[in-house]
């Protein structure tokens, strides 16, 4: 199975702030990066079946591509940031922060989740849809379910994933 998953569009929050699963408007920009982001899909579609975060500014996306009957998933949703919702990255300096940003892919966030938690609730997704009958779906979601699926799906290994974040609005391909 052919899997083409796809980026959110920018958000209008300033850079560096700590947004995961709260549900943040899109950019003023999102027309235009939304229509990029279409045209590049048409190489690939028809789709199957389309899947999308329950989060606003995944939906979004999937609804302008032309998938306004997505179906959505949580499972598919930014890691669970927790206390650091909507904080600013440099305000996190306490010694947890330090040993999270040293230790990200194993530690929780502070009533949150961990990268392996995220991991997990990404595969078991990607581990049912393996399981369908389709040929070809696209995904609507995060930066972190992406690497996520980029490690699941041979692209890249845990340690490197980050080294190869998809631009807002872009897409990756996995097969399954």
């Amino acid at each position: 199975m052919q899997v083409i998953l796809v980026r959110h569009t920018r958000v209008a929050l300033q850079k560096g702030i700590c947004y995961g699963q709260t549900d943040v408007p899109v950019a003023d920009t999102f027309e235009e990066e939304a229509a990029k982001t279409k045209a590049l899909l048409q190489a690939y579609a028809p789709f199957d079946k389309v899947y999308s975060s329950p989060l606003s500014r995944a939906r979004l996306l999937a609804s302008y591509c032309g998938y306004p009957d997505h179906e959505t998933d949580p499972r598919l949703m930014e890691m669970d940031m927790g206390q650091w919702e909507m904080r600013p990255y440099d305000e996190l300096t306490d010694e947890y922060a330090r040993q999270w940003f040293d230790d990200y892919l194993h530690l929780p966030t502070p009533g949150g989740e961990s990268f392996q938690d995220q991991r997990a609730r990404v595969e078991d997704f990607l581990q049912e849809l393996s399981r369908q009958p389709y040929s070809k779906v696209a995904i609507f979601a995060h930066a972190g379910v992406l690497g996520c699926a980029a490690i699941y799906g041979g692209l890249y290994t845990e340690t490197t994933a980050w080294d190869h974040l998809t631009d807002y609005g872009g897409l990756i391909e996995i097969a399954l």
